[in-house]
């Protein structure tokens, strides 16, 4: 049986929820703000690193079917286009 696919909403649900109740606060730590989260909306594993290509291929690489979301950590955007990125209150 093949899991069902899930379009962008789904996924951008999906993700904040599993970061904000199971992942957020193991890794908002001074250390990790600024960074990137690849969070796998299956198994739940994830990986973090400062850029958001490696950060998803060493996840992909523990899990080739992952379903995955990203994050910068601390912050409500991966990345700003023409503006700043606002930083999150801490948990």
């Amino acid at each position: 049986m093949t899991d069902p696919i899930l379009d962008r909403e789904e996924i951008a649900q999906r993700g904040r929820e599993r970061y904000q109740q199971h992942v957020r606060a193991h890794v908002e730590t001074a250390a990790n703000i600024g960074k990137i989260i690849a969070l796998d909306l299956n198994s739940g594993e994830y990986e973090i690193d400062r850029d958001l290509l490696v950060a998803c291929h060493r996840l992909q690489a523990k899990q080739p079917n992952t379903v995955t979301w990203a994050a910068r950590i601390g912050y409500d955007a991966v990345y700003a286009v023409g503006g700043t990125l606002v930083r999150t209150a801490p948990c």
